[in-house]
């Protein structure tokens, strides 16, 4: 009789999920409480998986061997809740794709801030050296497509806390945590050490034969392995711009405008003044994905080529457009306070500052010194903005309420002037007004087009 596989969630990890059990020979269902995307479902149709959406058919559910679900869905969905409550094991995507990807090697990135980055660059890295890589997790393909559908020998994937709650026997070959700081709180009781301990998974399973590259800067991330149960079994690969490191293994230290990062016997030096990412938080990304790509044993020559050729990733820090000596900045992806410390620390000019949305539980002490020095006007764009406005009162000197998209957008383009920057920072995710980041930057990017650059 065959196992039964059920996979919660019709998006990009869920139908890829679906695929895969499909392929390999389970019993799958698909149950979406939504609506399943046309893409997603001419997928699913082709290959034959049964699914279902608008509804949770319970009885149906409750039957199977093992649920697959999606990293969206919280624990406290009712069920989730049923489901556990029968002692059904509860997977995420990336526990049950690496079952079956056979001798190919992972590349796996975590942290708060800068993982989308350093995973497109390592992605980049990878694939001009000629590599047969796929790019998966939370961004790219789906990574149960990609081994079901194609086959590579290695696979970049960022991964979320809420992906890594899923994973028990999982192994990052190359693991990568760029920091931990606050963020989804909401789902993690409001605790920072639950959610801590939930990035550290990266390195849970590592053995000696792997490689574990994490910033040395970040106190969080060094108490988190100090606290290890087991310690830390795969190799140390620290990078630091701020802390005096040296790691047998190999490391990567800024010293003036260049890093050096080591892996053994190989090296590569980079200017970052040639790099098209700008600010410290892009250093990091850049010695994190030098490290990892030396680890896989990347030509340094060819590591040094693609970081200057690396543009900036769409919704973080991205040009929107300059018009009269104003500048439009997309960093719809900063959905978290130090997110918006590092935008905000970038900022070179008087900056009027787009924020809000649903809060995540944030602290903005971080942001008050940099709001005091460099914002001129915060535009709160949300359903509710009493957080916002409370927190800033008196540290920046003029304040906008906006509750829409347009208010926030036109209250910006007033508030600027020559010689300014307005920056779409938000600090909060996206969900009251919008679908995601995603379409909260491509409006920003496309108002700023009509209304701006071709008024």
């Amino acid at each position: 009789m065959k196992r039964k596989i059920v996979v919660l969630g019709g998006g990009i990890s869920g139908y890829g999920s679906a695929i895969l059990a499909k392929k390999k020979g389970f019993d799958t269902f698909l149950s979406d409480m939504g609506t399943i995307a046309p893409k997603f479902r001419e997928r699913l149709d082709e290959w034959g998986v049964e699914y279902e959406e608008g509804r949770h058919t319970e009885e149906r559910i409750l039957d199977a061997n093992e649920v697959i679900k999606s990293p969206g869905i919280p624990d406290t969905a009712p069920i989730v809740v049923k489901i556990r409550e029968r002692g059904i094991p509860v997977i995420s995507e990336i526990e049950f794709a690496a079952r079956y990807k056979g001798v190919a090697k992972t590349i796996c990135i975590t942290g708060s801030n800068g993982k989308t980055t350093t995973t497109s660059l390592i992605y980049k890295i990878m694939r001009d050296a000629g590599r047969k890589v796929s790019l998966g997790g939370n961004i790219g393909e789906s990574f149960a497509y990609s081994v079901a559908t194609e086959k590579h020998f290695w696979h970049v994937l960022e991964l979320s806390s809420f992906q890594l709650d899923g994973c028990f026997k999982f192994k990052a070959d190359i693991g990568v945590l760029m920091n931990i700081t606050p963020d989804h709180l909401d789902r993690y009781d409001y605790k920072l050490e639950n959610y801590a301990r939930s990035k550290m998974r990266i390195a849970e399973n590592q053995t000696a034969a792997d490689a574990f590259i994490f910033s040395a800067d970040d106190e969080l991330t060094q108490q988190m392995l100090a606290e290890m149960d087991n310690g830390l079994r795969a190799r140390q690969l620290p990078f630091a711009i701020n802390t005096a490191i040296a790691s047998g293994d190999g490391d990567a230290i800024l010293e003036g405008h260049t890093f050096t990062a080591t892996v053994g016997s190989k090296s590569v030096t980079v200017d970052t003044r040639k790099m098209q990412i700008e600010g410290m938080h892009n250093v990091y990304n850049a010695m994190a994905a030098a490290l990892a790509t030396l680890a896989a044993g990347i030509d340094p020559k060819q590591i040094k080529r693609s970081i200057y050729d690396f543009s900036p990733v769409e919704h973080r820090l991205e040009p929107a457009g300059t018009d009269n000596d104003i500048q439009w900045v997309n960093d719809s992806k900063a959905t978290n306070v130090d997110s918006v410390w590092y935008a905000l620390e970038s900022m070179k000019r008087p900056t009027v500052w787009i924020a809000g949305g649903t809060d995540k539980g944030n602290d903005y002490t971080p942001l008050k010194e940099f709001a005091r020095k460099k914002v001129k006007a915060l535009i709160c764009m949300g359903v509710d903005n009493t957080k916002l406005l409370r927190e800033f009162e008196g540290i920046v000197p003029i304040i906008h309420d906006c509750h829409t998209f347009e208010e926030a957008m036109i209250a910006a383009r007033k508030e600027a002037t020559e010689g300014d920057t307005v920056l779409l920072s938000p600090a909060c995710a996206s969900f009251d007004l919008f679908r995601n980041y995603e379409e909260r930057g491509r409006m920003f990017k496309a108002w700023v087009k009509e209304n701006v650059l071709n008024k």
